[in-house]
């Protein structure tokens, strides 16, 4: 049951409130906080000379900053507590205010628990942010006003009053963002499941069952959709709380499948795999999960017609430009091992490959010992070069497969070394199979430097 907007305007009025993390997300959130009749306090460990222009104009408005390297010293005394995502609820800081009787939750927490439309949850190791456009697209396709936000478009919270229970809500969650909900999406999307941010989870297991939080809480009308060729996705069938959709490209039993050429839900054909412009198989799986999540509000043609004319998000697989008859690819989304592996299977030849960057302590097996084949030229660099190496290496020990292998300090290197290598007809991609936290703020930086410079070869 969605609850009365009211009662949290009634609630944050005249509180002292923290907001920890001054990033994207949280901004908007600040200033909504404060034209509720909030008193915010904005914590981050940046300085003040990075955030001066933030500073300037929120101190205006009577938000006061503790900001630096001890910036959460001082998080004590407040009344509720909006955590940026990575911060763990368990961290020092947040355990001792919330002892102090704090109401500790975060943006996302509270917008899913209280937004008056249809919400669409998506969630899964890979395939997430394209899931979601997707469905975002096929909505509005059949005419719902539909907003899109979590981890992709503008952040949701300070807009809740503009949304009525007709409109469609679609989000792409996080293990970060699932980890302390205790609501639920009404429609929840788990695309697929393997190692993934073990860096920032204490194992496999509390990021699986951060996962789970999408359908936990779901009621009996609710809808759960389900990846059934994954072997983690598929035992969540026996826990959902209401209705289950699945998808598979393995078998013929199932709400949305993919045989002989075609997608197909609840029986009826889609369009054919030679119509739809997203390159791969694991862009086919995509579009099954939109297909099973959206079917019961959509017609087919809906589906086809956003199927036939979506070419893809920004970073993921994005073709830049053919240069001497060699082809540039953005992929900078990539950031495990199994999505750099389904984004070069993808390709209809072995592609030189730009890889590494933050550690998140995941394997990298996968991508020597299943991904050889596809790999013509692999080239290193960033915190994980070493350890990328070394499972190439154990290829060639064990398997006496050589693949060719370039160390770089920088992306400028690498991409220098990627001109001399490619010939015409090959194929480049930076496809990093690692977060970008060593050398980037974030993905879209990592794949945008790529972008720049590709464009700027002559």
């Amino acid at each position: 049951m969605k609850k009365d907007f009211n009662e949290f305007k009634k609630y944050i009025k005249n509180k002292n409130i923290a907001v920890v993390g001054i990033g994207v997300s949280n901004i908007p959130l600040i200033e909504f906080l404060v034209s509720l009749g909030g008193k915010v306090t904005a914590f981050d460990k940046k300085e003040e000379n990075e955030l001066k222009e933030v500073v300037d104009k929120y101190s205006k408005l009577g938000v006061k900053f503790q900001l630096g390297k001890d910036y959460l010293a001082n998080l004590t005394g407040f009344e509720v507590v909006f955590k940026t995502p990575s911060m763990r609820i368990d961290s020092e800081a947040l355990v001792k205010v919330k002892e102090e009787g704090a109401y500790v939750t975060s943006e996302m927490e509270e917008f899913v628990r209280y937004c008056p439309a249809k919400v669409y949850g998506i969630t899964g190791s890979d395939g997430k942010t394209t899931t979601t456009t997707l469905i975002y697209k096929i909505l509005k396709e059949a005419g719902y006003t539909t907003w899109v936000g979590g981890n992709i478009g503008a952040p949701l919270f300070a807009n809740i009053e503009k949304m009525t229970e007709n409109d469609r809500v679609v989000l792409e969650l996080s293990s970060f963002q699932l980890m302390t909900m205790d609501t639920s999406t009404d429609v929840a999307v788990v695309t697929n499941l393997s190692p993934n941010h073990l860096d920032m989870h204490k194992d496999m297991n509390e990021y699986v069952d951060s996962k789970k939080n999408v359908f936990k809480y779901q009621e009996s009308e609710n809808l759960l959709v389900l990846n059934l060729d994954n072997d983690i996705t598929n035992k969540m069938i026996s826990e959902a709380k209401g209705r289950v959709y699945t998808f598979t490209r393995k078998s013929e039993d199932s709400d949305a499948i993919y045989k002989e050429g075609g997608l197909y839900v609840k029986g009826k054909l889609v369009c054919k795999r030679e119509d739809i412009k997203l390159k791969g198989l694991h862009n086919v799986e995509n579009l099954l999960a939109a297909f099973a999540a959206t079917c019961d509000e959509v017609s087919v043609e809906s589906m086809k017609n956003v199927a036939i004319t979506f070419g893809g998000v920004e970073h993921r697989s994005e073709f830049i430009r053919k240069i001497d008859g060699v082809e540039y690819y953005n992929d900078s989304i990539a950031s495990s091992p199994t999505r750099t592996l389904a984004s070069i299977k993808a390709f209809e030849k072995p592609v030189i490959l730009i890889a590494g960057g933050y550690d998140k302590n995941l394997p990298f097996e996968p991508l020597a010992f299943e991904g050889y084949s596809f790999i013509k030229h692999l080239i290193v660099l960033g915190a994980t070069k070493d350890k990328i190496k070394e499972q190439f290496s154990r290829l060639e020990k064990e398997k006496g497969i050589v693949v060719p292998i370039n160390t770089v300090s920088t992306l400028e290197e690498a991409v220098e070394v990627a001109r001399e290598i490619a010939k015409e007809g090959d194929i480049v991609t930076l496809s990093p199979a690692c977060a970008s936290f060593d050398m980037f703020p974030n993905f879209m930086e990592r794949g945008n430097k790529f972008k720049k410079l590709i464009k700027e070869i002559k």
